[in-house]
């Protein structure tokens, strides 16, 4: 052999030996780990937690940054997406195995004039090694890893699997991931609704999600949208009038996008939240870890029911700016009186800010920083309005003391035998107030809201019952303790137990409380399950201990609930991104008996009275119930507004105040029954109305079999004698008092809206779509036809084929 071939053949080899130890060092990971088998089978693209009402509405997101993806099956994808996909990224895509060698020289060729050689499959490659290196020799590597994967796709994936899990793992722009998400947030639709022309817009954005992003650049993106139609045209996927027809129409958008902030009941996701992380503890994944919410793509069904969730923050929207006008009316509130011998609380919160630990940070010192507190900068600020915030221009300082001027709330509706919560308001505005003033750990003083707990027992233990005389007077407690603190309101009159109770009056309720006794009556609160340890303070019987709102909704459950203490749940089950169960509820575990059902029913009986005469008198008539229970609730200085109410078939609670206590409404507008009835009157008003919640006003509380010659409803309103000088809750007030002028805030809209508009739910699927190629399946997860088997070494490199083994394989999991 001569010289030059010899050198030639040489050179060949050893160029081909390095090639192939190279590629085999790619394989074994010298250059970063490649997905195993299983991995491509179930790829490891974060995907975002979705949290569902009872009715299937999507209510919001958990997801890390880069996790905001939601999984759609290939059938569910509008072929025109698929259509446009293929004539824009991958022509050949059905005719090649993984590598587009033409392409790839072409655009060798062309230095990538004429568009890069990328197929489809090595994009979802990319994207799956999460690559993307501007190191030139770098992204050599890279590509070649590419390479590998990409054989590996085709080899164990039909053509369907891999568009399927291209288009739910790319970006489109605004930190969009995946096409269900991209239609959702851009269209307001699902995948499969999307029409010819939205196809291609956001095909076209896959070119340059920011260049071409129709929200900040439509007529880029519009000129990005016909080229994509063109194409589709040349692969005959449109014909040349149909695409004229599409290239002419304006884009028509109708963006929303789902962030954390927002998306329906935003305080409730957020107690969910941490729900969910409470009860997936322990329980493992496939891989042996335990589930994360933000990126195992779990699905949440809750026991929410939109249309109460919307009642409840429109009743909400419609009271507190009223409560807030009256608020920032009085001398204190407008004057910043209200702040002196408070500058301990200002001073936390200023260090206790975004401003504060920023200006830190950058190295600036604790008086500079305060200086900066007191000059005047742009800013948005909290406001009673739609978009809930407006600019304006104050100091930092001003903000703080304005926004902890805000009167706050916290609503809960749920079913009382079953404990599944309908609705939850956690206060005025998630985006600017964080604070849940509904869950658990946000207690206040309850005030009177507790006095009907105190009388349950006393008729359980201690043979009470509704017409049990009581005296109205002051009572000692031993080493100078006085219930009340003051004798001031004490007629010293004796009355019925089911008149004290409608009046509330508080002397009469000092003697229930010394027939019952205050160790005994802080342990039936814990026996009724209220998680708060209460100390037995005679004051108690008062509502002096600090509970949440949750807890007493949970308390309540024992009247219309007949005797059982029911937790309120929210979870009905939690799936797997497959659709495997992996968690239920037990609803039945959360219930305890803990009095009798004779007792229950006689407190609903009695607990009518405050509802008709008594403090939060004519509720009752205004929904136009058969039967209903409440309790009003108002504490010292007015500093918590509270009202617990129930028919047979529903129990909702609401607090109402500051988060600083000394901030309070001072006039009679700031009681329990002006202040926190008027949302449970709106909301209860709407959900009884609504003839597609199935509420009957007509409902009675059921009468337990063995409860003989008690009394009626009529014998309770007979024993309640109408009383001019009531000096409970709400003292000397008129009907009118309670009825408050809401017509300039009727138009308030809910906080929280759907993240997807409601479509028709009675419109079908389309139909599963058909591969054209000799490859193809029904539909994702389907057995693919057996390729013909490769042999060798390179079936070796490359493992697997599409005949084996695949039962791991569901439709979910791409």
């Amino acid at each position: 052999m001569k010289k030059g071939f010899r050198i030639f053949w040489i050179l060949f080899f050893s160029g081909f030996g390095a090639f192939v130890i190279f590629i085999m060092l790619c394989v074994f990971g010298v250059f970063g780990k490649l997905p195993s088998l299983k991995e491509l089978e179930n790829p490891s693209i974060l995907q975002s937690s979705e949290v569902f009402a009872a009715d299937g509405t999507l209510m919001g997101k958990y997801y890390v940054e880069r996790g905001n993806r939601s999984s759609v099956a290939y059938r569910d994808i509008s072929p025109h997406v698929i259509n446009a996909l293929i004539s824009t990224e991958d022509e050949r895509f059905y005719e090649h195995s993984g590598i587009d060698f033409k392409r790839t020289f072409s655009a060798i060729a062309s230095l990538g004039r004429n568009g890069g050689g990328s197929t489809i499959t090595q994009q979802l490659a990319k994207a799956l090694l999460d690559q993307g290196s501007k190191n030139k020799a770098w992204r050599v590597i890279e590509k070649f890893k590419e390479y590998i994967v990409a054989i590996r796709l085709e080899r164990n994936f039909t053509k369907e699997e891999i568009v399927a899990l291209y288009l739910n793992a790319v970006p489109y722009g605004d930190n969009i991931y995946g096409i269900k998400n991209a239609a959702r947030t851009y269209f307001q639709k699902e995948p499969y609704e999307l029409t010819v022309d939205e196809s291609a817009l956001l095909v076209g954005l896959l070119r340059g999600n920011s260049i071409y992003n129709p929200r900040i650049h439509p007529k880029e993106a519009k000129e990005r949208r016909n080229v994509v139609l063109g194409q589709m045209v040349r692969n005959e996927k449109l014909s040349e009038a149909e695409a004229a027809r599409y290239k002419a129409l304006p884009i028509k958008l109708n963006y929303k996008k789902l962030d954390q902030n927002e998306g329906y009941a935003p305080y409730f996701r957020e107690v969910l939240r941490n729900q969910v992380a409470d009860v997936l503890k322990g329980i493992k994944n496939a891989d042996g870890e335990e589930y994360s919410v933000y990126k195992d793509g779990l699905k949440i069904y809750t026991t929410i029911n939109p249309r109460m969730q919307d009642y409840a923050e429109e009743a909400v929207a419609q009271q507190m700016p009223i409560l807030q006008k009256a608020l920032n009316s009085q001398r204190n509130i407008r004057t910043g009186s209200v702040w002196e011998d408070h500058q301990n609380v200002l001073d936390a919160a200023m260090k206790n800010s975004d401003r504060w630990r920023a200006m830190k940070d950058e190295g600036l010192g604790d008086k500079d920083i305060k200086a900066t507190f007191y000059v005047k900068v742009p800013m948005k600020i909290f406001a009673w309005n739609i978009k809930r915030e407006k600019d304006t221009v104050m100091t930092p300082m001003d903000s703080i003391k304005y926004h902890r001027q805000m009167m706050q709330t916290g609503f809960i509706a749920m079913d009382p035998v079953t404990g599944e919560v309908k609705a939850w308001v956690g206060g005025i505005g998630f985006k600017t107030f964080k604070l849940d003033h509904a869950q658990l750990d946000v207690k206040r003083q309850v005030g009177s809201s507790i006095k009907p707990l105190l009388y349950c027992q006393a008729i359980e233990e201690r043979g009470m019952s509704p017409e049990s005389t009581v005296i109205d007077e002051q009572q000692s407690f031993g080493k100078g303790q006085l219930v009340p603190a003051t004798s001031k309101s004490c007629t010293g009159r004796s009355m019925p137990m089911a008149s004290a109770l409608a009046y509330s009056r508080n002397c009469a309720t000092a003697y229930i409380m010394k027939q019952v006794g205050p160790a005994q009556f802080a342990n039936f609160l814990e026996r009724i399950q209220i998680p708060t340890k209460v100390e037995p303070y005679p004051s108690i019987a008062l509502g002096s201990c600090d509970l949440s709102l949750y807890e007493m909704l949970w308390g309540y459950t024992i009247f219309a609930g007949g005797g059982f203490s029911t937790k309120p749940t929210f979870i009905t089950r939690i799936e797997d991104r497959n659709g495997n169960a992996i968690y239920r509820t037990n609803i039945g575990a959360n219930r305890k008996q803990v009095v009798s059902e004779a007792t229950a029913y006689k407190m609903c009986k009695m607990m009518e009275g405050p509802v008709t005469v008594g403090t939060a008198k004519g509720l009752m008539q205004a929904l136009d119930v058969k039967e209903m229970g409440g309790k009003t609730g108002t504490t010292n200085d007015n500093a918590d507004a509270w009202f617990m109410g129930y028919t047979p078939q529903l129990l909702a609670g609401v607090w109402v105040g500051c988060d600083d206590r000394f901030i309070r409404i001072e006039s009679a507008q700031g009681y329990g029954g002006t202040a926190a009835r008027p949302i449970f009157q709106a909301f209860f008003k709407k959900t009884l109305d609504d003839k597609n919640l199935a509420l009957d006003k007509q409902a009675t509380f059921p009468v337990p079999a063995d409860l003989q010659n008690e009394i009626t409803n009529a014998d309770i309103m007979e024993i309640i004698p109408k009383e001019d000088d009531a000096q409970g809750d709400n003292q000397n007030m008129s009907a009118d008092d309670y009825t408050l002028d809401t017509t300039s805030y009727q138009n308030m809209k809910p906080e929280s809206e759907k993240p997807v508009s409601e479509e028709d739910k009675s419109k079908p699927k389309p139909e599963p779509k058909k591969d054209t190629s000799n490859k193809r399946s029904p539909a994702i997860g389907s057995a693919p036809e057996a390729p013909k088997e490769k042999k060798g070494f390179f079936k070796k490199l490359f493992g697997g084929n599409k005949d084996k083994d695949k039962e791991q394989q569901k439709p979910n999991d791409y």
